[in-house]
């Protein structure tokens, strides 16, 4: 390799290495200083609301708004109840000026909210994207001190022995301190600027009348690297390496373009070969496309099947590992749970309307309705048709799918002129039809009944009941009973002497003392069929037969006394006379 060969390989390595290190810096919104009182801010330009975050190394992350006139002092030192570690400390500070916006913009943007449309709000975010700017930079905290901005790095190197004056650019100066001609014309060091008018190339395959086309600087070999070896040593200044890497050195690695953190040993960004164009695109208002290089907002991802995105937890933390992802497409918005099987638990179909769920800020939950005025609001304009076995459009379903197929239908009916019922329909799969009815307007309760004639009405006309007094009235009448047969005095009376009663507290309650049955122990006279609960009525009609067949007892023994006492008394006259 010739000696013209080797300068410009030095050149491109330092051409490149000031374009990457050294980009062109914004303009400042505010002048900024860090010292031992902590961060101070001074905004430059006009603005209605300023915020600064602060990002520390522990991942503590602060915030605080300012207003116009003010200079932001942030002193991390002062926090209550806040240590602050050793490290650095990433501010961002954005001022806003929505004055300057048309309010017309805004009063549409305000409008597009409530409504649900997007092209008034749209607006409104991109006239407020070209007067909201922003800046960041970061501090360093070491041995619990904040580490001045104003300090000046000592030079990295001392005069050149070939010019006799410092240097003016930062190299090492291990590269160009050598002035031993023993060395040999290996490495060429130049002490000074190198300017080459035309295009260069760096690499073992670099040709002569190389065609660069319109590239300015070509690296061309086997093996592409780019090391930026910072040699920073003072407390407080940043010294972490970092190498571009194009493709892996290793016979069967990847294809890919790679930024490699070498302090860390991290590669934090990566893009493989075969990467779709506009992979990652952003637009001059800060937004960011995936796969699209016109997006609409913030975060705009376009894609030709189901876009997604994949929320994984791995264990590495402790913690279970659960994946979700959310997506949509012309069938669906979903969250579907990976873990679980790809179960989809949450789902929404196009062309739902506006507020078919809406959470109001107090928590009350609105379907259909975008005020609701209960912790569960259900509105709609369709009424449940009375008695129709039909799923209700303006209601409720709960749908149990096991073998009975049971469903319960809760919505409105118009029920007269003055009011309406919330009626439902518990139906079976053999499509018997059991209608829960509440009717403002008598204030009546109807379960299994469409014309409840009491407060609570249970069953048919002739069923149990609560009276207007409070009462509560099983339903006995002979029209809804049948295969009647007399309990005989033998039946009661076995039964009777096979109850038993106990005394016992309530497991919800411990402190409810009660006299009761046991539902597994009673005989089966009266024994319910999953003697788990016991009919009141039951026991009383054991009890009226057995007080029947007493009542006769004693009411034969009456006239026996009787008998026996005028027997007695005309025994007792005989004497006398």
């Amino acid at each position: 390799m010739n000696h013209i060969q080797r300068g410009l390989r030095l050149f491109a390595f330092i051409l490149i290495t000031f374009v990457i290190a050294f980009p062109a810096i914004a303009a400042d919104i505010v002048a900024w200083q860090a010292g031992p009182s902590g961060l101070v801010l001074r905004p430059l330009v006009p603005f209605d609301i300023g915020v600064l975050t602060v990002n520390a190394p522990d991942g503590v992350a602060f915030r605080e708004e300012f207003k116009p006139g003010t200079t932001v002092v942030f002193t991390p030192h002062s926090r209550p109840r806040y240590q602050p570690p050793d490290g650095t400390y990433v501010w961002e500070v954005m001022l806003a000026r929505p004055s300057a916006v048309d309010p017309r913009l805004r009063e549409a943007a305000k409008a597009a909210r409530e409504s649900g449309e997007t092209e008034g709000e749209v607006m409104y975010r991109a006239a407020l994207s070209r007067v909201t700017l922003v800046q960041s930079g970061g501090f360093r905290i070491v041995r619990g001190q904040i580490v001045p901005s104003d300090l000046v790095e000592p030079g990295a190197r001392a005069a050149s022995p070939r010019s006799g004056r410092e240097a003016p650019n930062p190299f090492k100066q291990a590269e160009w301190l050598h002035d031993d001609p023993s060395i040999g014309p290996v490495d060429q060091v130049i002490p000074d600027d190198l300017i080459v008018q035309g295009s260069a190339c760096v690499g073992l395959d670099c040709v002569n009348n190389e065609n660069f086309g319109f590239d300015t600087i070509r690296l061309k070999e086997n093996n592409l690297r780019i090391h930026f070896d910072d040699t920073s040593t003072s407390a407080g200044f940043p010294a972490n390496d970092w190498r571009l890497i194009a493709n892996d050195s290793a016979s069967g690695g990847q294809s890919k373009f790679s930024i490699e953190d070498s302090t860390g040993a991290r590669t934090p960004f990566t893009v493989e070969a075969g990467a779709t164009t506009n992979s990652v695109y952003i637009d001059s208002t800060g937004r960011v496309g995936f796969r699209t290089s016109t997006p609409v907002l913030d975060l705009h991802v376009n894609t030709s099947n189901t876009p997604a995105m994949r929320l994984e937890q791995n264990n590495s933390g402790g913690f279970t590992a659960q994946t979700w992802d959310v997506a949509g497409n012309e069938a669906n918005f979903f969250v579907r749970d990976v873990t679980g099987g790809s179960r989809l638990p949450f789902r929404i179909r196009p062309g739902a309307p506006t507020s078919s769920i809406d959470i109001s800020a107090d928590g009350f939950v609105g379907i259909g309705t975008a005020g609701p005025d209960l912790p569960l609001h259900v509105m709609s304009t369709n009424a449940l048709p009375a008695n129709s076995g039909t799923t209700p459009t303006g209601g409720i379903r709960v749908d149990n799918f096991g073998d009975l197929g049971n469903v319960l239908d809760i919505g409105n009916a118009v029920a007269s002129p003055f009011g309406s019922w919330l009626q439902a329909h518990a139906r079976t799969a053999q499509g018997t039809n059991n209608p829960l009815l509440l009717n403002p307007n008598g204030g009546n309760v109807g379960i299994g009944i469409s014309n409840p004639a009491h407060p609570l009405h249970v069953g048919t006309a002739a069923g149990a009941h609560v009276t207007a007094g409070g009462i509560w009235t099983n339903g006995s009448s002979r029209a809804v009973k049948q295969d009647i047969r007399e309990l005989t005095a033998q039946e009661a009376h076995g039964a009777l002497d096979q109850l038993a009663p106990v005394r016992y507290t309530s497991k919800v309650d411990p402190t409810e003392h009660h006299v009761g049955f046991i539902a597994e122990d009673v005989p089966d006279l009266v024994a319910t069929k999953d003697r788990k609960s016991l009919s009141p009525m039951d026991i009383v009609a054991v009890l009226t037969r057995v007080v029947q067949e007493q009542q006769k007892t004693m009411e034969a023994q009456q006239r026996s006394i009787a008998e026996l006492a005028a027997k007695l008394e005309a025994l007792t006259a005989v004497p006398a006379r």
